[in-house]
């Protein structure tokens, strides 16, 4: 039996996989699918003062209160920053570190600075809830039920820099990248995780699989995704 701790992304929550878990379970494994202060299931605890280190205190906690070790720890989206900080706390009880079209920072960075606008300008009073993107899913009623259930999300998660003590490459557990294929370029410009998918896809120190469906892989091809990780149970 493998461990799998799937994290979610940005204005979403632990509903998010929904149809993933009973697919891990019915295989034999265990799964932990926490979810982040302020958004999803937890939005009645927002406020300005959540950042990525609260999202990434969520996780670890999660980790070290169940006493989990040998663990599969997926990021996904967002979520990649913060499995990235929770190694920091809990490296050393990882197998396998799945980025899921997901952000892969190094050290210092932030969602902002991935994005390119971490110089932009900051206005005293300034709203620090940021809005949730609408996402089409491939099924009209799931896109329904899942904006319905996409919260704003607390500014300084956007914000505030991750911390990595060495280079990914460094840790003794294995690496896997799985890249959405159809999300279409934002003003003709390819979206962020493109970059991480460049980087990755031929470099022999990273798992690197594609799925044909856009972001939000968990909701559109829960199978598809289960038949990728299972693999990686040890």
């Amino acid at each position: 039996m493998t461990t799998y701790v799937l994290v979610h992304g940005a204005w979403g929550g632990a509903h998010g996989w929904r149809k993933v878990r009973p697919l891990l379970r019915a295989a034999g494994h265990e799964v932990f699918t926490p979810s982040l202060t302020g958004i999803g299931e937890r939005a009645h605890l927002t406020g300005p003062h959540i950042g990525l280190s609260v999202h990434i205190d969520d996780v670890v906690n999660t980790i070290l209160y169940e006493d989990l070790d040998q663990i599969v720890l997926l990021g996904f989206s967002y979520g990649g920053m913060v499995v990235t900080g929770a190694l920091e706390h809990v490296a050393d009880r990882v197998s396998e570190l799945v980025y899921l079209d997901a952000f892969v920072p190094g050290n210092g960075d932030s969602i902002n600075s991935l994005r390119a606008t971490a110089n932009e300008p900051r206005i005293v009073g300034q709203q620090w809830l940021v809005p949730p993107i609408p996402r089409q899913l491939d099924d009209p009623i799931e896109t329904e039920w899942s904006n319905a259930r996409r919260s704003q999300q607390p500014v300084r998660t956007f914000s505030e820099p991750v911390r990595l003590p060495q280079t990914l490459e460094s840790y003794p557990f294995g690496r896997t990248y799985i890249k959405a294929t159809d999300d279409p370029p934002i003003n003709g410009v390819p979206g962020p995780f493109w970059a991480m998918a460049d980087r990755f896809r031929s470099d022999p120190a990273w798992r690197y699989h594609e799925i044909g469906t856009n972001h939000m892989i968990p909701q559109n091809r829960p199978r598809e995704l289960v038949e990728l990780l299972l693999p990686l149970s040890r």
